[in-house]
């Protein structure tokens, strides 16, 4: 027996139906990040009465969700990657720090099985350390970190350009 299930969608927006679907897409991926802080990172309630201490766990579970958000954007700009899967990922590798001749060098070893994949995140990684590096050494640490954020946010717009070349339509919807 097959079973059938039917959904109506009556609306008066301008956007073409192709379009409808990846608009809930988007939506449901929103929704993901409140999902992801409360069941991957901790956020969903404390053991302690006492008001400051759930404050300070708070900010600390957001500040890190924050940076590791920012980090896989860096390292995978297309799209986002959900931290049950980017975490174990990127953090199954051993790294070494070595100095000679006054340069340090990081060496990584993948223990991941998805070697190829990893290595691709991590060069993105490396090319916009290395980027803000070249083009901001006389910059104060504060606005080092506004660049870079400001590389992470072009380099995101540059892939959703990129979908835009390849018949998704959506973003030029929205962005006019």
């Amino acid at each position: 027996m097959k079973a059938w299930e039917y959904a109506v969608l009556v609306t008066n927006t301008p956007y073409p139906l192709e379009a409808i679907g990846q608009l809930y897409r988007d939506r449901a991926d929103c929704e993901n990040g409140f999902d992801e802080l409360k069941n991957q990172w901790g956020w969903g309630g404390y053991t302690t009465q006492d008001i400051e201490r759930c404050n300070l766990s708070a900010q600390a579970v957001a500040l890190v969700y924050n940076w590791w958000s920012w980090y896989m954007r860096l390292a995978n700009p297309k799209a986002r990657l959900e931290a049950i899967t980017s975490r174990p990922l990127l953090l199954a590798a051993v790294g070494r720090l070595t100095e000679h001749a006054g340069q340090k060098r990081l060496l990584i070893s993948i223990t991941h099985t998805a070697v190829d994949q990893v290595k691709a995140l991590i060069s993105n990684v490396r090319e916009g350390l290395q980027h803000i590096r070249a083009t901001a050494p006389q910059l104060p640490p504060g606005n080092r970190w506004r660049a870079l954020i400001g590389y992470i946010a072009a380099k995101i717009l540059a892939a959703k350009a990129s979908c835009h070349d390849h018949g998704n339509a959506l973003p030029a919807l929205l962005s006019g």
